[in-house]
């Protein structure tokens, strides 16, 4: 089979696969239906520090979690959650909710998309963990 042939099926099936996965609705962000599912994301990454307390986001999207060790962050990572430590971390409004940098070059930059209430709130919440 000539090599532009192969490139054109190969690129035509990923797309398909793309479109597919699409259309049944599993390319949708993972979604915190509530604290107890914050907490579960949480103890995913730091099973040896669970999670005291948590603020969840209004659209679900993010949790703020107290630990032992400090505060720390859940976020979706496509159809998955992911979480970090807050400490040493800058956050700072942005038009849309808030952006928070992390000393983690795994996950340099959050974004998160918040209403405005929480995007004046999250920020100072985040002050001590610096």
């Amino acid at each position: 089979m000539p090599l532009h042939v192969l490139i054109i099926l190969v690129a035509a099936g990923i797309a398909g696969i793309v479109g597919l996965l699409h259309l049944l609705g599993l390319s949708e962000p993972a979604r915190l239906a509530d604290e107890d599912a914050a907490r579960a994301a949480w103890a995913a990454e730091f099973p040896d520090d669970p999670a005291l307390a948590v603020i969840v986001s209004h659209d679900r999207g993010a949790a703020l979690v107290e630990t032992q060790r400090g505060r720390g962050i859940v976020w979706p990572v496509g159809a998955d959650t992911t979480a970090r430590y807050l400490i040493g971390a800058r956050a700072r409004r942005t038009r849309s909710g808030v952006r928070i940098d992390l000393p983690d070059f795994t996950a340099p930059h959050v974004h998160l998309r918040l209403d405005a209430r929480e995007a004046d709130r999250w920020p100072a919440l985040l002050e001590d963990t610096a």
